[in-house]
């Protein structure tokens, strides 16, 4: 199956809150490099600063980015793209997978708890004792993020 019939029916809703999982090529752990990091970080912030889309958590793991996010404009495909091609041309590689897993939230589910799932990741990895530790991620909530 293709990549475009994976995607055909699927539309991200401006005001829609969404759950982006989407990875390197080949699964190359590109963000064992802080500097990386960093360019993948600001280019979600730049995202951010046009008005398309409000970060609400990130977490940038070394082969995978796990971002929950809330459209304002446009459309989804062309938020995650913006997001990957701008970050691979800051890096200088062509640095991720063409798709993305996306998952749009209803309205009952808990975006907190999301966030702390999504935050927990190194440690679920066994890359960090605490999150703490990790430096590429972020939460809108952050201390009932951590404390929660």
């Amino acid at each position: 199956m293709t990549y475009n019939l994976l995607r055909k029916g699927r539309v991200g809703q401006v005001g829609g809150v969404y759950h982006i999982t989407t990875v390197t090529r080949g699964r190359i752990a590109c963000f064992e490099s802080l500097e990386n990091g960093r360019k993948v970080v600001r280019e979600l912030m730049a995202l951010q600063h046009t008005g398309r889309a409000e970060t609400l958590c990130f977490m940038l793991m070394p082969d995978h980015l796990h971002w929950l996010m809330q459209l304002h404009k446009g459309k989804l495909s062309d938020a995650v793209k913006l997001l990957k091609g701008r970050s691979a041309r800051a890096i200088g590689a062509a640095i991720w997978q063409p798709n993305y897993y996306d998952h749009g939230l209803r309205h009952d589910e808990d975006l907190r708890k999301i966030a702390r799932y999504i935050v927990a990741n190194p440690l679920r990895a066994k890359l960090v004792a605490q999150i703490g530790d990790y430096p590429l991620w972020d939460a809108v909530w952050l201390d009932e993020t951590l404390s929660g």
